[in-house]
Order: C-alpha cells, then sequence, then structure tokens
C-alpha cells in the first residue's frame, strides 16, 4: 500500500495525529530529502524504524520500480514531500500511477496545501480556481513550462 502523506509547510502543529501515526508505521518512507524527513521525525518526537528512501525528479525512474516490487511483497510506503503536500508541485504522481497500473492500494492522510490556504485567505470566490506551477527545466538553456490544474 503507498500513503500519501502531508507534511507540515512551516508550523509543525499542521501535521495530523494520522499523519504522524502513519509515517511511524510505515515500513519505508519515501522522500525527497532524507535528512529534511529525518529532522521532521525527530522534532515531532515520531519514532519509527521506517528506512528513508530518497524519491526525487533525478531518481525516480530507478526507485520507483523498487517502491512498487516492496509494496507488491505487502510492505507499506509512505509518500511524503519536504513541505505540504506529496503530488503538488513534484513528481509522486508517476509512483501513484504506477501504484494503480499495478493494483496497489493508494491513500492518503490529507494535510497542508499551500494552493489551498492561499485561496482561503485570499478573499476570491472559491467555488472556482486555477492552479499554475511553474517547472524550471535545468539545461544550458532554462525553459519555463507552466501546468494548469483548474478544480
Amino acid at each position: 500500500m503507498l500513503i500519501i502523506i502531508s507534511t507540515p509547510i512551516g508550523n509543525l502543529g499542521d501535521i495530523t495525529q494520522r499523519a504522524a501515526h502513519l509515517l511511524a508505521q510505515a515500513d519505508i518512507i519515501a522522500c525527497e530529502d532524507t535528512r529534511q524527513t529525518r529532522k521532521l521525525l525527530s522534532l515531532l518526537s515520531i519514532s519509527s524504524s521506517a528506512e528513508l528512501w530518497a524519491y526525487h525528479d533525478h531518481n525516480g525512474a530507478k526507485v520507483r520500480p523498487k517502491l512498487i516490487n516492496v509494496m507488491k511483497a505487502g510492505q507499506q510506503v509512505a509518500l511524503a514531500s519536504d513541505a505540504g503536500t506529496p503530488l503538488i508541485s513534484d513528481p509522486g504522481y508517476k509512483l501513484v500511477t504506477a501504484c494503480l497500473e499495478n493494483d496497489i492500494p493508494v491513500t492518503a492522510a490529507p494535510g497542508p496545501t499551500a494552493p489551498i490556504v492561499a485561496l482561503t485567505l485570499s478573499g476570491l470566490p472559491s467555488d472556482r480556481f486555477s492552479f499554475r506551477v511553474l517547472f524550471l527545466k535545468r539545461k544550458k538553456q532554462p525553459e519555463m513550462h507552466w501546468r494548469k490544474v483548474t478544480f
């Protein structure tokens, strides 16, 4: 099973009890930066015997099949970003897609998401909005790519 875990965006008190419990129970925590996740676990006093696996744009193609194999073998994997909700401006969607293609259950422990917080504080109508993400490709010539998500 894959569990998508939302992590605090600056205020440690924003972690949910469920998210903390799931992090403590996971066999593996796939995360952007293992140092950041180890620090988060320590600051939140979460005792976990989970292995921390780096999972990001640069190693996703290599690590993703390994994560799929351990989940097929029955291990529970928590996917956490450095701050906020995974899959929002990060490569986690490829892991979710691979899980769905392999009939691996996916669930989420919702929590902080910067675009939603910004919307709720803006005073703008919230029945419909668009969220645009800027992707910078780091090559010789940086290119700007926009991805639009409409709710």
